[in-house]
């Protein structure tokens, strides 16, 4: 079975690696929060922008989404057109 789309998904390393990566933005965020106080609102700020980041890029750019009809995978049983 061959199509003419090249593949999306990531080998294991990469996929280690990317995982490594917003694990640490993930818990950054955590870090960051134990350094507020009632008069530095600036961590919880932070804090919340490493979450965001940690799940929005995932999800958005490297997430693999059928939402739409161009991006669903061909197979034999899996017509583009979303058609079974």
């Amino acid at each position: 079975m061959s199509t003419n789309e090249p593949e999306r998904e990531n080998n294991l390393f990469t996929s280690i690696v990317l995982f490594v990566v917003f694990l640490v933005l993930f818990l950054g965020g955590i870090y960051a929060f134990s350094w507020g106080s009632l008069n530095n609102v600036w961590p919880f700020a932070i804090g919340i922008g490493l979450f965001f980041l940690s799940f929005w890029i995932p999800q958005t750019f490297m997430g693999r989404s059928d939402s739409s009809r161009r991006a669903m995978v061909r197979s034999r049983t899996r017509k583009p057109s979303g058609e079974f």
